[in-house]
């Protein structure tokens, strides 16, 4: 596609409030109306109901006294959202280690990608079958423990969107395929902070997974355990599963920067 035709497409008021953004540094921490008007070449209309929506988001404020504007603290979760997402596997390697060590089964780390989950860590347990997958491969998110605890999660209306409008496929005989009875385990899942699939996608295999929080308190990936139901039994679970799984995303949570006094969003 011509460049020509690509700009298009372009959303000036957003580019320009982009722009606005990218203007305060450490050589000018505040600007004023004026200085902004001058710096994007237009009158002092355009920029005002700019910096309007801006403030009214929370990503600048404004000094009642100087009438001067200045980056918020929100700013920086634009950038840190990116880099808590960059990290997030490299970070959570030694953390799932240790969570297979202490447990004996296969470790995995996923994210939410639609109605699906994308798995970008795998720590294979030794010895023991469990789950086949592999970095990359992509899950029904209704049918596993990964996929069930960060739809738990998701503000209601993006909730809706995911469950509604097309059939749940059933994977085996226990696989959740009415949104109700769904949505009923995903209020228990944000209750209780953990989710589990027994059988749900693979007959046979049961999992157990808990949130990653960044510090704003959003779950931006979570991390199970899998194995054989004969080995990842009600009894290990209760004694030993569920309290290191759920330990070990708030370490990593912790890490980046999250606090159990975080409201989640």
């Amino acid at each position: 596609m011509p460049s020509e035709e690509k700009d298009r497409y372009l959303s000036h008021s957003l580019v320009r409030g982009l722009e606005i953004l990218q203007m305060f540094d450490v050589e000018t921490p505040t600007l004023s109306l004026a200085e902004i008007s001058s710096r994007l070449h237009v009158g002092r209309t355009v920029p005002y109901r700019l910096l309007y929506t801006l403030q009214a988001m929370g990503f600048i404020s404004q000094d009642e006294n100087t009438k001067r504007y200045e980056l918020s603290p929100k700013v920086l979760n634009l950038g840190f959202s990116y880099l808590t997402t960059l990290q997030i596997p490299d970070i959570s390697k030694p953390y799932l280690e240790q969570l297979r060590d202490r447990t004996g089964a296969s470790a995995h780390l996923g994210v939410l990608d639609g109605k699906e989950i994308v798995y970008v860590l795998r720590v294979a347990a030794r010895g023991i079958t469990s789950l086949n997958v592999s970095i990359g491969s992509r899950l029904p998110a209704h049918a596993t423990s990964i996929g069930k605890c960060l739809l738990a999660y998701q503000p209601n209306e993006r909730l809706n969107e995911l469950l509604y409008g097309s059939e749940l496929q059933p994977f085996t005989n226990q696989t959740k395929t009415k949104v109700l009875e769904l949505r009923t385990e995903l209020t228990s899942i944000l209750e209780n902070g953990y989710a589990m699939s027994k059988g749900e996608f693979e007959s046979g295999i049961h999992s157990i997974a808990a949130p990653i929080f960044d510090r704003s308190g959003t779950a931006v990936a979570a991390i199970n355990i899998a194995a054989p139901k004969s080995f990842l039994n009600e009894e290990f679970i209760s004694a030993v599963a569920l309290n290191e799984v759920c330990k070990t995303a708030l370490l990593i949570s912790e890490y980046f920067g999250y606090r159990l006094t975080t409201v989640h969003s």
